[in-house]
């Protein structure tokens, strides 16, 4: 993981730094900031906090320059003080995406396709910027990477803007670090929720299906899951074939057919059946079910009646209301199969955790990778790398070029492993046979 010699660029000297936070927000943000910034401010490097993340950046334009306290702040020590153990964002947060144009390497020489790039760049320029820090989950790296590969088309007179990400996300979906900073904190919160339905549902003698945040992975559902001692916990990674099927369907974007992957929902609602039937026969009259809302990419176009996509292309999962629909027919075959009722009530968990108070893991973790943006752009001269740590929080600096398609410039994410030893633990605690 550690970086090569060759990612290391042309001697440089840093007098200003950018940083900005893009995408939703995770607990430690203000660890990784404010760490970052006091790093640089100690060396005489001034640091510039982007407010909400590339919002104002794109709407750069000579007739309408960036302006202090609306676009930017200065992070000088009276602004940072005792702010690494707070909540939210110091920054700020948005989901715009200058890149969002750019889908093949081709497209950076294409300057209509490269506008947004080009604004976000000319916008640094005119602050003086020469490094930024970007802070994000996956989409935000692509980004970072496609602002690095804009400028490797300039002319060679043209200033580069050397920029590192730290990586983000409470998903913990990232190649390149064992785990992101906000995630246990989140685990944690969301774990607490789920004791406290399942406490319900004991008193009640019904069930929860809780619809955990977790657009492409099973992380966060399963943490949450084994820590909240929850019944039973579904993600993508559980979706073998047995489990899939293909339609024909059409792309609202594009008006484009293709056929598409998803995912037979009367066997996911059986697999649950089985489970709360299986409980019965133990006199357990209750529980909670925890589904990654990733699962909700895979229903059938018959379950998307209103379908909306972000910034990034992304299929807005809150809007699938997973939760509701899988609880109805779960319900509903339940009865068919036992003739009797059992209640199963649909509620989504995420958003709590996102800002939650973080915990001491998380702050010494986003406190480590904001030391580390400083030593590896000051330092280590790095251009282009995902700020890391392993074991003992020891810091390591991964090429853009390893996390990345070069052909898609698509961040590659990172599943639960099948068999691994995290996920047989959340079977070992279930203690039920498994398809």
């Amino acid at each position: 993981m550690a970086s090569s010699s060759s990612d290391a660029g042309a001697s440089r000297e840093i007098r200003r730094v950018a940083i900005l936070f893009a995408g939703g927000p995770a607990p430690a943000a203000n660890a990784v900031i404010s760490t970052a910034a006091a790093a640089f401010n100690r060396h005489g490097i001034e640091v510039l906090g982007i407010l909400h993340g590339y919002a104002h950046l794109v709407e750069y334009s000579p007739e309408n320059p960036l302006k202090e306290g609306r676009d930017y702040v200065v992070l000088d020590q009276s602004r940072l003080r005792r702010t690494r153990n707070t909540r939210g964002i110091m920054i700020g947060t948005a989901r715009s995406n200058p890149g969002k144009d750019v889908t093949s390497p081709k497209h950076l020489a294409d300057p209509k396709r490269s506008a947004g790039l080009r604004v976000v760049y000319q916008a640094l320029r005119s602050m003086n910027v020469d490094a930024l820090v970007s802070i994000g989950g996956d989409d935000t790296l692509k980004t970072a990477n496609k602002f690095r590969e804009y400028q490797a088309q300039l002319p060679a007179s043209e200033k580069r803007i050397a920029v590192v990400h730290v990586p983000k996300t409470i998903d913990n979906d990232y190649p390149g670090i064992d785990f992101t900073f906000g995630y246990f904190t989140a685990v944690d919160t969301i774990a607490g929720e789920i004791r406290n339905l399942l406490a319900d549902a004991e008193s009640n003698r019904f069930y929860f299906l809780v619809e955990s945040m977790g657009r492409s992975a099973g992380w966060l559902a399963y943490g949450a899951s084994i820590a909240g001692e929850a019944s039973l916990v579904i993600s993508v990674e559980d979706l073998t074939e047995s489990f899939m099927s293909t339609e024909t369907a059409t792309d609202p974007r594009t008006g484009v057919s293709t056929e598409r992957k998803i995912m037979l929902v009367d066997k996911v609602v059986a697999k649950i059946v089985k489970v709360m039937r299986l409980r019965e026969a133990e006199n357990k009259e209750f529980g909670v079910v925890v589904l990654a809302e990733g699962l909700a990419q895979f229903l059938p176009m018959s379950y998307m009646s209103e379908i909306k996509f972000d910034d990034h292309g992304h299929l807005s999962l809150s809007q699938t209301k997973l939760a509701t629909t899988m609880a109805k027919l779960v319900e509903d075959e339940y009865t068919r199969q036992t003739g009797k009722k059992r209640r199963m009530t649909g509620v989504q968990l995420g958003y709590e955790a996102r800002c939650a108070l973080p915990h001491a893991f998380d702050v010494v973790l986003g406190s480590q990778l904001g030391v580390g943006a400083y030593r590896a752009l000051v330092e280590r001269n790095l251009d282009g790398v995902l700020i890391s740590v392993t074991g003992q929080f020891a810091l390591n600096y991964v090429p853009f070029s390893n996390l990345i398609d070069p052909e898609t410039m698509v961040t590659v994410i990172r599943y639960i492993e099948p068999g691994s030893d995290f996920l047989k633990l959340a079977r070992f605690l279930e203690n039920y046979p498994h398809d």
